[in-house]
């Protein structure tokens, strides 16, 4: 113990950086799990991707995404298409 403090300093002192290593610690832990959670879910939709017969889910959602690129391509169609004003 250094000159001048107590030891509730020096105990102070450790627990913030206890809690801090403990937090980051935390974050990290729940950052992997989530990481290895996104991890599985895509390695299934690459399953379902390749199977000859494709889920009712998945090709839902195929056509979902396919609708809307094909309103967005519209969409920027119809901007383009548009007169522009004299500037």
């Amino acid at each position: 113990m250094r000159e001048g403090t107590s030891a509730m300093d020096e105990f102070g002192r450790a627990a913030i950086w206890g809690a801090c290593w403990g937090f980051a610690w935390g974050i990290v832990g729940s950052i992997a799990i989530l990481y290895s959670i996104y991890l599985a879910a895509y390695r299934k939709a690459i399953k379902d991707s390749l199977k000859q017969v494709q889920p009712l889910r998945y090709t839902r959602v195929v056509e979902m995404i396919k609708a809307q690129k094909a309103e967005k391509l519209e969409a920027k169609k119809a901007k383009s298409a548009a007169p522009h004003p004299p500037q």
